[in-house]
């Protein structure tokens, strides 16, 4: 791996790092205004990375998909927010919102970041304009990733919600998550389905402000 190709690999880490940061804190943020503090009080309601680093999946399978070619593909997640459903004032609708907060999070941040390409390139500030293009596909794909079904994913939440699973029955699922995670994401077609929903999604943002598609 040349100079070149380590600092873009370095700059969509510390990219993840922080879009994984300000999806962490829209799971606690949320579960706060919810009626349960627990994530406050354990420091979560934060925009400090520190807090929200999970070595696996913020920093050991990045650096992995970084240093062996994966494609241009880069996901991870961080330290799940811990959730007392019990002290949600609504439980199930609050639980869905808790959940549904850090990718919403990451689809808002998207946005920004495309407005910002837009902004920045009208400053004439080229390299500036094009990592925020970068970012906001990063971003979209953690929205997207963190929709799957799959333990530690936030969609796995959801459909336990939806479906009345016990959290005993859950946490025997969520076991073997990471596991399943690391072989679903070998499947080409998921691949490729992530990377059309991000393409099709930026796209659409681009045309909200304006951005030339060929960044």
């Amino acid at each position: 791996m040349d100079a070149r190709a380590l600092a873009d690999g370095l700059i969509m880490f510390l990219g993840l790092v922080i879009l994984l940061t300000f999806h962490e804190f829209g799971h606690a943020w949320t579960a706060w205004k919810c009626g349960d503090e627990t994530a406050k009080l354990q420091g979560r309601v934060s925009l400090n990375p520190l807090v929200h680093i999970d070595l696996i999946g913020t920093v050991i399978l990045p650096l992995l998909m970084i240093f062996v070619p994966a494609g241009g593909f880069l996901v991870g997640w961080a330290k799940p927010v811990p959730v007392n459903s019990q002290n949600l004032r609504r439980p199930k609708l609050d639980d869905i919102l808790v959940t549904l907060a850090g990718p919403v999070m990451n689809l808002l941040l998207a946005v920004f970041l495309v407005g910002l390409a837009r902004l920045t390139l009208l400053a004439h500030l080229n390299s500036a304009a094009f990592e925020c293009w970068r970012m906001a596909r990063l971003s979209l794909i953690l929205f997207f990733f963190n929709l799957l079904p799959i333990p530690p994913l936030d969609g796995s939440q959801i459909v336990r919600v939806i479906t009345g699973m016990s959290y005993a029955l859950y946490e025997q699922f969520a076991r073997y998550g990471f596991l399943v995670l690391i072989l679903v994401l070998q499947i080409p077609a998921l691949r490729d389905g992530l990377d059309s929903a991000t393409l099709r999604s930026r796209l659409i943002m681009a045309g909200w402000f304006g951005l030339p598609i060929e960044m």
